[in-house]
């Protein structure tokens, strides 16, 4: 893992994250069990709603593959459930500062950093994300179910985002809405990482995310 410092960080340090990146590790693989548990899926059912091969699903479960970020969007979307929900949980009231530096890991082998801060609530219909893209990382996504919508605001950095067929440069304090059930995309092309918040908000009814 590709170690990275962020300002304020001083406390938590690359162990930190490899030890974060253990927790989102075995939490996915929890939680796929679990879900295919409340379903009663055999792991090739599962596969198939994935759209995935049933050895990588097995990899993947048993913790022993780490997934790219379209993957688990994948995954997500096959078992009708948002992104967040496979991840760890940041546990604490409502009203409880969240603190990126302590969930921000490394969840997938691509080179981005996720912490998760707010999990998705089915009454608000939205999670939101603290993500880092290492310098050089490009990811263009398929799109999500029908009336997904993220928001996106930069931290620090200089980040591209592809939106409508347009790659869209953003400076921190700027921020975008873009349509996530399109194609759309995120790179990093200068020489020091870009953090920007992600708030996605899934239709009302439905926290799918694309399959």
């Amino acid at each position: 893992m590709d170690a990275i410092t962020h300002k304020g960080d001083a406390d938590h340090p690359a162990s930190a994250m490899g030890e974060a990146g253990t927790d989102i590790t075995r939490a996915l693989s929890q939680h796929l069990r679990a879900l295919r548990a409340e379903r009663a899926w055999s792991l090739q059912r599962a596969a198939e709603a994935c759209g995935v091969s049933k050895a990588m699903l097995g990899q993947i479960e048993r913790g022993e593959s780490s997934p790219t970020v379209a993957l688990l969007w994948r995954i997500a979307g096959g078992f009708g459930c948002a992104l967040s929900d496979l991840l760890p949980r940041q546990a604490g009231a409502p009203a409880e500062v969240r603190d990126p530096g302590r969930v921000r890991a490394r969840p997938a082998s691509d080179a981005m950093l996720v912490a998760p801060l707010f999990a998705f609530d089915p009454a608000l219909a939205f999670e939101v994300f603290e993500l880092t893209l290492l310098p050089g990382y490009e990811r263009v996504s398929e799109p999500h179910v029908a009336g997904v919508v993220e928001h996106v605001v930069v931290q620090r950095g200089s980040l591209e985002v592809l939106s409508d067929g347009a790659w869209v440069r953003l400076q921190p304090g700027e921020g975008l809405r873009l349509a996530g059930d399109r194609e759309h995309g995120y790179r990093n092309a200068g020489a020091e990482p870009a953090v920007f918040l992600d708030l996605i908000h899934y239709p009302r009814g439905r926290s799918a995310a694309a399959s």
